[in-house]
């Protein structure tokens, strides 16, 4: 990827733990953000606090990208607020670690309890949703009465011109 910085994570060992991580500068302007409002993500938990250099210097994972990209996403096309994208990050979060943790072979009680998990996860997920839903729903209601009411107000002023012109 242009603009990837490879930079090696404190911590890690092996050449296969290595992977590439950008700077906040690199994240910032791959996902249409801002530096500040980067560390604002991480201050609120909506990002987990990212690995750093010794110079102090953020490291941030692609994941963490996704994750930066999903927050705009929910945040602008969906007027979420920062605490209902901070449970739906979570919520996906949660279910991916379900995930990663699955296994076939485990037996069948432990996989209906992460199974039950992530459905638990989910129905939240869909409870936020249904609430912005609703509350959408109530706002065209509310535009729908105001069309109609300036409709009518236009007949009126029609029927009152008719009138005016036929006297």
């Amino acid at each position: 990827m242009a603009g990837m910085t490879t930079k090696r994570a404190p911590g890690l060992e092996s050449p296969s733990d290595q992977q590439a991580y950008l700077q906040i500068g690199e994240v910032a302007e791959r996902t249409g953000v801002t530096q500040r409002t980067l560390r604002f993500y991480e201050e609120k938990g909506l990002l987990k606090p990212p690995s750093r250099l010794e110079g102090g210097f953020r490291l941030y994972s692609e994941e963490d990208v996704r994750r930066v990209e999903e927050i705009k996403r929910l945040q602008t096309l969906l007027g979420f607020t920062l605490a209902d994208i901070k449970e739906m990050v979570e919520a996906r979060a949660i279910k991916m670690q379900i995930r990663a943790e699955y296994r076939r072979d485990a037996e069948v009680s432990e996989r209906k309890a992460k199974l039950a998990k992530a459905v638990e996860v989910t129905r939240r997920q869909i409870a936020i949703v249904d609430q912005k839903l609703a509350a959408l729903q109530e706002m065209k209601t509310h535009l729908e009465q105001k069309l109609d009411q300036y409709n009518g107000w236009i007949v009126q002023l029609d029927e009152e011109a008719a009138a005016e012109a036929k006297s």
